[in-house]
């Protein structure tokens, strides 16, 4: 009898751990949700955009490349400067600058003042997530820390299955301004979600800005950035131009777009589910494995994409190859020593560059002439680099014990 007692009790001592747990991360994938949500619906709504503040479509573009730009710099200025405070309040900062940045969009009068409001808003994305990355690990076993991680980032994925078509078509009947409200409301309730269900810390004084900056010395964390800068390129050089690609070159109609970028999302899930699982198994071996598939999927895309039925499967294994980030996001904690903050917040600022290389790249091959799947090739090439970069960081992993070993010898 004395068995069932002790489990039972177990069970009641841990459960509500897990309860809490659970909870905070699902704060921290709300506040992923609506950064995603407002990073993307944007790009649905850009001929209103323009009409609305007397500019050309082209020219409305500007209003994405702000807030890129935003991230790319707030990233690492935030990181440094908040390092050495709460979590907790540096997650309730940053969701309230988000949210005063996408009212601020909801009512700009003009087209720089919607540019300044979009730089504005952008500014706390990288840092949230490295912050909620950050957060999430600690709350979780040393062998779930991955799996933590994706669940944070579970948010963003999902955004892009239902939050991001939502908005956009709210902003479709509501007007464009509304889309920008909605998500301004979705951060207020992060916030609230936040203040209630993410464990109080006290911040770490000796987190200086000099510290922070230490990861910048790292050869490890370079590498790993590079992985996200360059080798998860692919996906964008790929994603930017999968319209025409479905309707020019697959035969998919106009209508079924919607359809096929929610597979999309399906498969950026899909991809974040196994990766962080893979992760937490063997790290660095996860992070190879992705890669590949990334470069697999890249090569399919360009052989097969004229079957529409396999372009069905063509799109979920792009979206899948997000399975990368909860690895690459993980290792840079691990290999950034001290200043995990500075480390786990330039990830992103890192996708970003990734999105504007891939992007750009894949404009480039299609502006020569190599047609709309020619983005796959772009991306098989940008991904076999990213996997240049992975094999280093093996490489330099395994050179550090020997040369530790061989110090002493010397000596």
């Amino acid at each position: 009898m004395s068995e069932p007692m002790c489990d039972e009790a177990f069970s009641s001592a841990v459960d509500p751990r897990r309860a809490r747990v659970s909870a905070a991360e699902v704060a921290l994938a709300v506040g992923g949700f609506g950064i995603g949500t407002g990073e993307f619906a944007i790009m649905g709504l850009l001929p209103q955009v323009a009409e609305d503040v007397s500019v050309s479509v082209p020219q409305a573009g500007a209003v994405i490349s702000a807030y890129a730009l935003g991230v790319v710099v707030g990233a690492p200025l935030i990181a440094v400067l908040a390092a050495r405070f709460s979590r907790f309040r540096v997650l309730l900062v940053l969701m309230l600058v988000f949210a005063v940045g996408n009212f601020a969009s909801a009512v700009a009068p003009d087209f720089y003042t919607l540019i300044a409001a979009r730089f504005f808003a952008g500014l706390p994305h990288g840092a949230y997530f490295g912050v909620a990355a950050l957060v999430a690990a600690g709350l979780a076993a040393p062998n779930q820390r991955a799996r933590a991680v994706g669940r944070v980032m579970m948010g963003l994925t999902i955004a892009t299955l239902f939050g991001t078509p939502l908005v956009a078509w709210f902003g479709q009947a509501l007007g464009w301004r509304s889309a920008f409200a909605i998500v301004g409301a979705i951060s207020l309730l992060t916030m609230a979600l936040t203040f209630a269900h993410v464990p109080r810390d006290k911040g770490n004084p000796k987190a200086t800005p000099l510290r922070e900056l230490g990861a910048l010395g790292k050869l490890q964390v370079w590498l790993m950035l590079g992985i996200c800068a360059i080798g998860c390129g692919g996906m964008f050089a790929v994603f930017s131009y999968i319209t025409p690609a479905l309707t020019e070159v697959a035969g998919v109609s106009l209508g079924n777009v919607p359809i096929m970028l929610s597979v999309f999302g399906a498969g950026m899930i899909l991809g974040n589910i196994v990766g962080a699982r893979l992760a937490d198994w063997a790290l660095m071996p996860a992070i190879g494995i992705a890669i590949v598939f990334n470069i697999f999927a890249y090569v399919l895309f360009y052989f097969t994409m004229g079957n529409p039925w396999i372009a069905i499967v063509n799109v979920l294994f792009i979206g899948g190859g997000f399975a990368v980030v909860p690895g690459v996001q993980t290792r840079l904690m691990d290999v950034a020593g001290e200043a995990q903050t500075l480390a786990a917040a330039l990830s992103h600022s890192a996708f970003n560059l990734a999105n504007a290389l891939g992007a750009w790249l894949g404009g480039v091959s299609i502006a020569a002439g190599y047609g709309w799947t020619s983005t796959g090739l772009v991306g098989a090439v940008l991904g076999v680099a990213g996997f240049g970069l992975f094999l280093a960081s093996v490489f330099v992993d395994r050179a550090q014990p020997a040369r530790m070993a061989a110090k002493p010898a010397a000596e």
